[in-house]
């Protein structure tokens, strides 16, 4: 009966990341402050994040390489699994190349904004056309409260570009949010433990259990060494990665909608950035203090293990919203 419980909550991969990110910090953390891999932290941002100076980044490594080593075990099982530990990769590549970049120059700015969309565009783009060319992803999405077993389906011609969008917006989403020491690890262990849950309800949907529960774990592990004061930064190598996890697995389970729910702190931090650049250009003013908003209340006097604290919270709300837009009865 255990091994039964075992097998149908993915605890076994959730905890095999988990610990391997535990003991992959140790090992990285050491590696990353070798090779001076140390953050450069933005010089218009808050003043309280200056001693952040030289902590070391592409700490993403530290939970992206016992995703990759866990995805490799199970793809033997669940082969549909090693679609996800490659775009997850890809994504983490591009990361990494924006990272080294950054260090290189010793600057906040890595790859010009329209190069780093580029590569994102390719990698989404080729993600979505080898899943449907392979049967892994259909055209169908779930409309939120009308239930999980209703679905709407759309074009090809209008799902793809629809499908290549939400994996950009995702992913830039997740990278803005990786802002204030466990945010973004944070929030991504909620949500991806929300899909984790979701797809337990569905046995076609085994290897996005699996699949999320690893992430989820890596994410756990990595807040450990990320937590306010973090020893280590994700760096777009993480959060870029983590951004093409949390697209494609929504993408695949056909929720992209149900994302904007459960994911409302990718939402709300995207859009102050947006609505803040917009009423500079229209009105010479700006909105918010600082963009994204979690810079908004730092400079409003809130500490920053309050907002992350904060921003966790909502994002279990949220989650929990998000299950009963699927109108599921099982919980």
């Amino acid at each position: 009966m255990g091994e039964n419980i075992l097998e149908f909550m993915p605890v076994k991969p959730f905890l095999f990341v988990f610990i391997m990110t535990l003991i992959m910090g140790p090992v990285i953390i050491p590696l990353l402050q070798k090779l001076k891999f140390g953050q450069t932290v933005r010089d218009d941002g808050p003043k309280t994040h200056l001693k952040k100076t030289g902590t070391p980044t592409m700490g993403g490594l530290i939970f992206l390489i016992p995703i990759i080593i866990a995805t490799v075990i199970y793809a033997s099982k669940y082969p549909k699994i090693a679609l996800l530990g490659i775009i997850t990769i890809c994504f983490g590549i591009a990361g990494v190349i924006d990272d080294l970049i950054k260090i290189k120059k010793k600057s906040k700015d890595g790859l010009y904004w329209y190069q780093k969309m580029l590569i994102l565009f390719i990698v989404s783009s080729a993600f979505v056309l080898w899943s449907m060319s392979a049967g892994y992803l259909n055209t169908n999405i779930i409309v939120p409260f009308i239930g999980i077993g209703y679905t709407l389906s759309l074009p090809t011609w209008f799902f793809v570009p629809f499908a290549v969008f939400v994996l950009l917006s995702i992913t830039n989403a997740v990278n803005l949010t990786d802002g204030l020491d466990g945010l973004a690890a944070g929030i991504t262990f909620i949500v991806m433990l929300f899909f984790t849950f979701v797809a337990m309800t569905r046995n076609n949907w085994d290897y996005l259990k699996i699949f999320s529960s690893m992430v989820s774990g890596g994410c756990l592990g990595f807040l450990v060494f990320n937590i306010h004061p973090a020893k280590v930064f994700m760096g777009d190598t993480g959060s870029l990665a983590l951004g093409g996890a949390v697209g494609a697995v929504s993408i695949l389970m056909g929720m992209p909608l149900i994302l904007l729910i459960a994911g409302i702190i990718y939402v709300i931090e995207t859009l102050s950035v947006i609505l803040q650049v917009a009423s500079f250009k229209i009105r010479g003013k700006r909105i918010f203090k600082m963009a994204p908003i979690h810079h908004h209340f730092e400079l409003s006097g809130w500490k920053e293990s309050k907002i992350v604290f904060t921003f966790w919270a909502i994002t279990v709300i949220s989650c929990a919203l998000g299950f009963l837009s699927l109108r599921l009865k099982v919980f």
